[in-house]
């Protein structure tokens, strides 16, 4: 953990930087700017704009609506963020690990349950059935027992 002290605060410092403050910094940077270096030698927009607090208010009731929708079609309606987070799963073999837990998990319960039920309405198990339960079983265990952060083996049992 003392290792990695210095990259983690890095990574602390880039997030709360770039999530919070140079947020900030550049939409009063880009207001200051448009305002005072464009609109102020335009008679036309001066017009529009007269004041640097009104140019703010009409900025704002269009920009963030506009930008909110813009970052709702961004995750709900394009294909960016299924991409972005494809990359991020392929980059972070802790992303793949918990994908393919979950769907291994999911996997192994859904038969349990089919199992379970079958058994409390006094039903025995086929041979088949029981085989299938232990093939699954094995299978989990193998990779399980094989797989390593570095071998990337988790890529294997991703859902396609």
């Amino acid at each position: 953990m003392d290792k990695k002290r210095g990259y983690r605060g890095w990574f602390y410092f880039r997030i709360g930087w770039s999530t919070y403050f140079a947020f900030i910094i550049a939409a009063v940077n880009t207001l200051t700017v448009t305002y005072y270096l464009a609109i102020e030698n335009y008679p036309t927009l001066k017009a529009l704009f007269p004041t640097f607090e009104q140019y703010i208010i009409i900025i704002m009731a269009i920009g963030i609506p506009l930008l909110s929708f813009t970052g709702y079609a961004h995750y709900k309606r394009t294909k960016a963020y299924r991409s972005e987070t494809d990359i991020w799963i392929e980059s972070n073999p802790w992303q793949a690990r918990l994908l393919v837990n979950t769907e291994m998990i999911l996997e192994l319960n859904q038969k349990l349950t089919e199992f379970i039920i079958k058994l409390s309405r006094d039903e025995k198990l086929s041979d088949d059935q029981l085989k299938e339960l232990i093939d699954l079983q094995k299978k989990f265990s193998d990779h399980t027992s094989s797989r390593t952060l570095d071998n990337k083996q988790d890529k294997k049992l991703l859902p396609k």
